[in-house]
């Protein structure tokens, strides 16, 4: 049986990661970054809330909840 062509591997893994679709976590900045200590102010900058009221999408990966469990008091998650 011949081995299978780089174009064909790289379709069918394309594909699996098109249907693995990862779960998206929407997140709301609703206390203000003022007075907290500056690695979480970085950790706000780093998901993407530069002011109160913002709302981003963010898929739930482990690093992506650890950032968030690091500002839980500043943010809130959306359903």
């Amino acid at each position: 049986m011949p081995a299978p062509s780089l174009t064909s591997v790289a379709f069918q893994w394309k594909k699996f990661l098109e249907d693995k679709a990862m779960a998206i976590l929407k997140v709301k900045q609703t206390k203000s970054r003022i007075g907290a200590p500056k690695d979480q102010k970085r950790t706000l900058d780093s998901l993407g809330l530069r002011k109160m009221g913002r709302v981003i999408e963010i898929e739930d990966t482990p690093s992506n909840l650890g950032r968030i469990r690091k500002v839980r008091h500043l943010v809130t998650i959306i359903d």
